[in-house]
């Protein structure tokens, strides 16, 4: 009983540090080769808006990692999740900062965003490992697009964050990888589906709040 009321507490302090602390990067933020060139106001907004939202998915990063390790009774697996979640907390900093840097905020919503990933995290685990690390391996795989299709939309000028979102593509294909050498289950069309609904909802109002 001791060590699940543990369990809780750690699960909730991860949960409140992930949303409203200020994380710790344990690796040194990307830095571009270049400096970075003037931006107009408008730029400045835009580039705010799409690391707004690539640290939306750090925080629901987080909640899916936090919630696949719990319900695994595989502590190799485990250690797996709980090793990619402390990778995926050096792009929750390097986002928060970067979104400082041009004078925006994080999502409002980080809360809500939290608690949904969570809760898909948790169904997904309980289907098993198999299709856990599939969950994972088509999270990262989309997320990786998404990144991809950010590097097109950053403002000319603004060299720093497109050196964050690049090195954060490379951790995720990575990731995705990982899984799939884990053991990862392929997920049936519908799912994968289903997830890019699911995705496409969070990027479009997380732009805007």
């Amino acid at each position: 009983m001791t060590r699940s009321i543990d369990s809780y507490i750690a699960l909730a302090d991860d949960a409140l540090r992930t949303v409203f602390a200020h994380p710790a990067a344990t690796r040194e933020t990307p830095r571009p080769a270049a400096l970075d060139g003037p931006m107009s106001e408008a730029q400045r907004r835009q580039a705010g808006a799409l690391m707004r939202v690539n640290h939306v998915g750090e925080v629901c990063a987080q909640a899916l990692y936090a919630a696949q390790a719990v319900t695994t009774r595989d502590p190799a697996l485990r250690e797996h999740f709980l090793e990619a979640s402390r990778e995926e907390t050096d792009h929750l900093a390097w986002t928060r900062l970067r979104l400082k840097e041009l004078g925006s905020s994080p999502s409002l919503l980080n809360p809500l965003w939290y608690a949904g990933a969570f809760g898909l995290g948790l169904v997904a685990g309980r289907l098993g490992d198999p299709l856990s690390l599939g969950f994972v391996a088509e999270t990262e795989r989309q997320v990786e697009a998404h990144l991809d299709s950010h590097l097109d939309r950053l403002p000319p000028p603004d060299h720093s964050s497109r050196a964050i979102v690049e090195q954060m593509k490379l951790d995720e294909a990575r990731h995705a990888a990982d899984a799939v050498h884990a053991g990862a289950a392929e997920l049936p069309p519908p799912a994968k589906a289903l997830m890019r609904m699911a995705a496409r909802v969070m990027t479009t109002v997380a732009h805007r709040i």
